[in-house]
């Protein structure tokens, strides 16, 4: 598959005391990034979600290399839209930085490529087709009848990269299982003739459960080697399980450090 600019897209014991409000549940997921090629694990993905009485409110992603090192770090807020939510994501290996400021209907894309680089941003509308970063699941979840039903949904996604948002299509592909869970399979593509040209991202979603079984795409990560957007199949194999509240804060404040994710 040939690479493009990031548009991608990408989730241990309490140490701290209690953060959330008693009205909060926390829970943990992981997932596991492979090189679709090889086979060979790339790194993990240490995901919280928070939930309160109206759903989801907020998740906290830590990416993690082989050996365990915490080198990048997601903070996304659904509070302004469940769909296109605020989103902070930073890269220790390369000071890589992107993400979404919503301020009301509307919002700001950011980016800064280099610890020392300047940061760049545009305005983004926040229109209800408008769907950026994790929003992704939610929308899948919220169109799951015509999807299944085999018909195109139109979005525009955001890329922080590009500072600008795009029009793309979600297919149906068809149905099997992932893990001995029943699935079924979706593609995103750019919509019009640049949809042929430049590479898609496949997922796969519990045909009951409607959870994130598998992504195989472009990353939000960059390959360390180019700084090119990395290429990984990232596998759920388990659901969301009940995680200590001290885990926000722990993970929230762990240092991250510079590692390898492709060996070489």
């Amino acid at each position: 598959m040939t690479r493009a600019p990031g548009w991608a897209a990408t989730l241990s014991a309490a140490l701290l005391s209690a953060a959330l409000p008693a009205s909060a549940s926390l829970q943990e997921q992981e997932g596991l990034a492979h090189d679709p090629d090889s086979g060979a694990l790339l790194y993990r993905e240490q995901h919280l979600l928070e939930h309160d009485e109206d759903g989801l409110r907020r998740r906290l992603v830590v990416y993690r290399c082989a050996d365990g090192t915490a080198f990048a770090r997601k903070q996304v807020d659904y509070g302004d839209s469940a769909l296109a939510p605020s989103f902070d994501f930073v890269d220790a290996r390369l000071g890589y930085r992107e993400g979404l400021r919503r301020d009301g209907q509307g919002g700001e894309l950011w980016v800064r490529r280099h610890a020392d680089g300047e940061e760049r941003r545009a305005p983004v509308a926040g229109g209800e087709a408008l769907v950026a970063d994790a929003g992704f699941d939610e929308f899948i979840r919220r169109r799951w009848q015509p999807l299944v039903a085999g018909k195109p949904v139109p979005l525009q996604f955001a890329v922080p990269s590009r500072l600008d948002a795009y029009d793309f299509t979600v297919r149906r592909r068809g149905s099997g299982e992932v893990a001995g869970e029943p699935a079924e399979f979706f593609r995103l593509r750019l919509g019009g003739l640049l949809g042929w040209l430049a590479p898609h991202i496949d997922v796969a979603y519990g045909r009951e459960s409607r959870r994130l079984l598998r992504f195989e795409g472009l990353s939000n990560l960059r390959d360390e080697q180019d700084g090119e957007p990395l290429l990984a199949r990232i596998d759920f194999p388990a659901p969301a399980a009940p995680a200590a509240a001290g885990q926000w804060r722990a993970l929230e404040g762990e240092p991250l450090s510079a590692c390898r994710v492709r060996p070489g």
